[in-house]
């Protein structure tokens, strides 16, 4: 598996809200291991940006506004 670039080019969603959800699931997964992950010979930034990017993470933020 490799980087979904097609996808993070088309890609119109709020760019730092999906790089926030990725580092903290990245941080997450790779102290806490991840069956996928080892599936992907342990490269856990393209497991979690296929993941943010194709919306299989459900997510919300805290509009403070």
């Amino acid at each position: 598996m490799s980087i979904p670039l097609d996808i993070l080019i088309d890609n119109d969603r709020n760019v730092y809200e999906l790089t926030c959800v990725a580092i903290s699931m990245a941080n997450v997964l790779s102290a806490n291991g991840d069956e996928e992950i080892e599936n992907n010979n342990g490269k856990v930034v393209s497991t979690v940006l296929d993941k943010v990017l194709t919306e299989h993470v459900e997510y919300s933020s805290d509009d403070k506004e």
